[in-house]
């Protein structure tokens, strides 16, 4: 079916759904290389225009990806909740975007409808919204998730702490550890990136995190963010694993070049559940997405990069995850070029998510080839903040020097807290609290010597 608009007296015509989204889409250096970009302002407005009118049952009927080719489309067509969506089923995309933006989308309402939001409407809406309007809607979406703390509460702002190391040397990421751990990061999780990915490498990262936990009883889960494959053989040997990481796109042929499938997330998923780890939950999942992973894998099936991105949030919903995070800027300036692509990028994911009933995190990111630098990020996790993003990243010195990219630091992320009233997980502001870290009263970070603490034996 043929879609168009005419705008100034010109007619643009849009030969299928796909080609409409497509060229609905802000502009980003991805879809332009992909050859699916709008040519011109005048086409992408006419395209916008289209798209709003759009009735969003459309979408239930007409698939981007085909149904018998693609196990995400039929994950996403045989999951949809018909009675969450009739509240919005009558409404066109722009009429989602005005009743998005109004006072009767309460928070309530908004978690009430997810499970009917399929990944394509929540990519349309957000392709003729500003900033502000993701951010406004967002901010009014809490998705709360527990293991050892509770995750997404209004006021809170978790951080992942990311002590990755280039060998995996442990006592340099106890260092990196012990770093954040004394700036208040970590409620989201301790997770580490190996150099190394391998079941061995695993066990004794999972061991030596676990160890630390346990030791001084941290409210917190921690992770290696090793391949599912290699997480499930290091369960079968009784490791440590509380959460379960992979990295996830929006296309079954995506997915399988991540070497991983449904079936698969799902063997991992109930075996996590045996576990019974949790002390307060059992969201025990961990995804990791980002816009122009489909593409790079060419398996984006001629679909814009942020619907594809998009759809990898119905894959993440159906684990009940504790944590997803965009790594926004990490693929490169081939998909996002600038800093203001890869700010766009992670408020869009970040919406699309949380209206998708995602408890959707950030890695506020750029690699040193992408026009991009750390006032772009500054920019970026302050917007985040006051949309009410669940978590962000922190990385020692805002450098990972095992990645090889630009993030947070531990620093970056206190200043956010304290700009914008911000506090960590409550469960894990009491216990640094009670180490002596953490002064609630007066919501700082105390700048304790090493040594005065329990915590401080670490250093030794």
């Amino acid at each position: 079916m043929a879609y168009g608009c005419t705008l100034r007296g010109e007619h643009y015509t849009f030969g299928d759904l796909k080609t409409l989204m497509a060229k609905a889409s802000p502009a980003r250096s991805g879809d332009e290389l992909a050859g699916l970009a709008a040519s011109s302002d005048a086409q992408r407005i006419a395209a916008r225009y289209a798209l709003a009118d759009l009735p969003l049952r459309t979408f239930l009927h007409e698939t981007l990806i085909p149904y018998e080719a693609d196990d995400v489309t039929r994950l996403i067509v045989d999951t949809h909740d018909a009675q969450a969506f009739s509240p919005v089923a009558s409404l066109t995309v722009g009429g989602f975007r005005d009743w998005l933006l109004s006072d009767e989308a309460t928070s309530e309402a908004l978690s009430s409808i997810a499970a009917g939001i399929t990944p394509e409407m929540a990519a349309a809406v957000s392709k003729i919204m500003r900033n502000q309007d993701l951010m406004t809607v967002s901010r009014k979406i809490r998705v709360i998730t527990k293991f050892r703390n509770t995750i997404g509460l209004e006021g809170c702002l978790a951080t992942r702490l990311q002590p990755n190391h280039p060998t995996d040397d442990l006592k340099g990421i106890a260092a990196s550890t012990l770093d954040g751990l004394l700036r208040g990061m970590g409620d989201a999780v301790i997770g580490i990136n190996p150099a190394t990915d391998s079941v061995s490498n695993g066990l004794a990262l999972l061991e030596m995190l676990d160890h630390a936990r346990q030791r001084y009883e941290i409210p917190t889960q921690t992770c290696v963010l090793t391949h599912v494959t290699n997480t499930i053989e290091i369960m079968n040997r009784g490791g440590a694993v509380d959460l379960v990481f992979q990295s996830i796109a929006g296309t079954q042929k995506a997915n399988e070049g991540f070497g991983v499938s449904l079936g698969i997330l799902k063997e991992a998923h109930e075996a996590a559940l045996t576990l019974n780890r949790g002390t307060l939950g059992n969201n025990v999942m961990y995804f990791e997405t980002g816009q122009g992973a489909a593409l790079s894998a060419e398996a984006h099936h001629g679909v814009d990069q942020q619907t594809v991105e998009a759809r990898a949030y119905a894959v993440a919903r159906a684990y009940n995850p504790l944590l997803v995070n965009t790594v926004v800027g990490f693929i490169g300036p081939e998909y996002l070029y600038d800093g203001k692509q890869i700010i766009r990028a992670a408020l869009e994911d970040h919406f699309c998510a949380k209206l998708l009933g995602v408890p959707m995190g950030c890695d506020a990111c750029y690699t040193n080839h992408a026009e991009a630098d750390q006032d772009d990020m500054d920019n970026l996790m302050v917007l985040l903040g006051a949309a009410g993003i669940t978590f962000l990243i922190g990385v020692p010195g805002a450098d990972d020097i095992m990645l090889n990219y630009q993030s947070l630091s531990f620093h970056d992320l206190l200043s956010l807290r304290k700009l914008l009233n911000l506090k960590p997980a409550p469960e894990f502001a009491g216990w640094l609290e009670r180490m002596g870290l953490y002064e609630a009263r007066n919501d700082r970070v105390l700048d304790v010597p090493p040594g005065k603490t329990l915590l401080g034996q670490m250093v030794r």
